[in-house]
């Protein structure tokens, strides 16, 4: 039975078991290749997607967490001729080197100055540490983050606040999917 899932404003209809990897889903039925399969884990924040504006690790988060829900990829947050707020500032602080970790951060960081534009570098570096990048590029990404915070400061002089129910939601799904998968492990059904 297909599964309808909302990806970057649009409604999209996958074939896949409902405990499918989020991130196969994305990357191979819906060919966005922003999120980074790296460790498979949860660990690295390569698969970074944000779920009704909360940052989720897509190669542990089911697909079934996901329905109902908005999806939000490195795609949908602007194009290569107009990039997002924080996409603009990785580009002009020349965060990127090899560029495999970026999904993560640009999701992660995103998020955070969306949620509250007026952030320390302190900050930038808590929301970021478990994202891991092995280039050394962490001195041009905390810059490149306070840039875009900057930014919206500028043009908002607010935030963009995600709902504080947003995280609540996602925590709840996550709590459930793992009652689910407890459940099943348990009883093999």
């Amino acid at each position: 039975m297909p599964l309808k899932i909302r990806v970057n404003g649009g409604a999209h209809e996958v074939d896949a078991e409902r405990d499918t990897p989020l991130l196969y889903v994305l990357r191979n039925d819906l060919e966005l290749n922003g999120p980074k399969f790296g460790c498979g884990l949860g660990e690295c924040g390569a698969c970074t997607v944000l779920i009704d504006g909360v940052p989720a690790r897509s190669c542990v988060v089911p697909v079934r967490a996901a329905l109902d829900r908005e999806v939000t990829t490195l795609e949908g947050l602007g194009t290569p001729e107009h990039p997002g707020v924080v996409q603009q500032a990785f580009i002009d602080r020349q965060a990127v080197q090899c560029g495999y970790c970026i999904n993560g951060m640009i999701m992660t960081a995103h998020a955070l100055v969306m949620r509250d534009p007026d952030v320390t570098a302190d900050d930038v570096k808590r929301a970021l540490q478990f994202n891991l990048c092995r280039c050394g590029t962490h001195v041009e990404i905390v810059e490149a983050v306070l840039l875009a915070a900057r930014r919206c400061q500028d043009r908002l002089g607010v935030g963009l606040a995600v709902p504080a129910t947003a995280t609540r939601d996602v925590a709840r799904v996550m709590v459930e999917t793992d009652r689910a998968d407890a459940k099943l492990l348990e009883t093999g059904a």
